[in-house]
């Protein structure tokens, strides 16, 4: 079964953003390439037992199972030492990318408390777009009752535009809620 997305963008988002960014070539226009869902939990540092649950939502919500981040270097304040777990990571790319992104956009995001829209400012320069998310439990692959702790995650949605406008345009076209006004 292919993303439902994905066709839509094959089919409608593709010719609409090449007539709006007034490109020539079709190959130039801006697609999704990757997202990349990253959960730190820094109590792993006490309790190795702590990221087996994380790893375990990650999973569910990501639909393929996460690698463990390691600490880079020591941070003696943060008792961190160098090659720790301190978090769970996963990359979806191709046709789980645009399935993740439509669950994201048409069932997670809606789930929000006081849900106003993401941020426009979240773009890096580059084309890619950056949320955060403050709990898991907005996925509805989660259970409610088996979660012990509310754990936040960050969302990279890696385009391969060239520029935040023309990220901005694609994400749009997905239909990505946007705050009004910011």
């Amino acid at each position: 079964m292919a993303a439902r997305l994905k066709e839509k963008y094959h089919k409608e988002i593709k010719q609409a953003l090449q007539k709006e960014l007034g490109l020539q070539n079709p190959m130039a226009v801006p697609k999704l390439e990757k997202i990349v869902i990253n959960m730190g939990l820094g109590e792993a540092t006490q309790n190795n037992k702590l990221l087996d649950p994380l790893v375990g939502d990650l999973t569910q919500i990501a639909g393929q199972k996460p690698v463990t981040t390691k600490a880079k270097k020591s941070i003696a304040a943060f008792h961190v030492r160098a090659g720790m777990n301190i978090g769970a990571m996963v990359t979806l790319r191709s046709d789980k990318a645009y399935e993740f992104l439509d669950r994201l956009i048409s069932t997670a995001l809606p789930r929000v408390r006081d849900f106003r829209g993401v941020s426009t400012k979240s773009f890096d320069g580059r084309g890619n777009y950056t949320l955060g998310l403050k709990d898991q439990l907005i996925f509805p692959e989660i259970d409610y009752a088996k979660v012990e702790k509310l754990k936040g995650m960050n969302i990279t949605i890696v385009t391969t535009a060239k520029d935040d406008n023309s990220a901005r345009a694609l994400l749009k076209h997905f239909g990505m809620p946007f705050r009004q006004g910011a």
